[in-house]
């Protein structure tokens, strides 16, 4: 993959992450790297990067985009001719699959906003992998789900406890 189609990419999982149903356009980027990273960046550079005009980052702009789209600079160059994503770990392979599976399903449930969120919190963590066994092992030792959803989220816990109450009682 050249290094234009892995910014276009990124854009794109990037809007999504953002909950726009869409990829974010240059110019949101260029202006979101200002504002969240303090360096500038203009779209006509952004422009010329994806277009290929400019294959080549200097180290500055290199290490902005990878803090900005939260990955590694070394991602941020041409693979290599004959690059087969096989060559990649198989876990790191399965995560970003993951990842991936996860923000498009988020998109899938945009009318429930809690579940939405938690979809894109757990794609967005560093390690979603050991996020989801987690779950396993927390559904699997039983009593352990409903104690843990009382200590977290009393608030909802509650108010369900009194609606179930309130109906039991009708």
């Amino acid at each position: 993959m050249k290094l234009g189609e892995k910014i276009r990419y990124l854009r794109e999982v990037e809007g999504s992450l953002r909950g726009m149903n869409r990829a974010m356009s240059q110019p949101e980027v260029t202006r979101a790297i200002e504002a969240e990273t303090g360096s500038k960046l203009s779209q006509s550079y952004l422009s010329q990067i994806e277009s290929g005009a400019r294959p080549h980052l200097t180290n500055t702009t290199r290490q902005t985009l990878s803090a900005f789209f939260k990955v590694h600079p070394g991602y941020l160059v041409d693979d290599p001719e004959g690059y087969s994503l096989e060559l990649q770990s198989e876990l790191r392979n399965l995560e970003d699959k993951l990842d991936l599976w996860l923000v498009s399903g988020a998109e899938r449930f945009r009318r429930d906003p809690e579940l939405k969120q938690a979809l894109l919190k757990l794609a967005r963590h560093d390690h979603t992998r050991e996020c989801l066994l987690l779950l396993e092992a927390i559904l699997d030792t039983p009593g352990l789900a409903p104690r843990l959803t009382e200590v977290l989220r009393p608030r909802k816990q509650g108010k369900a406890i009194t609606e179930a109450a309130t109906s039991s009682t009708v």
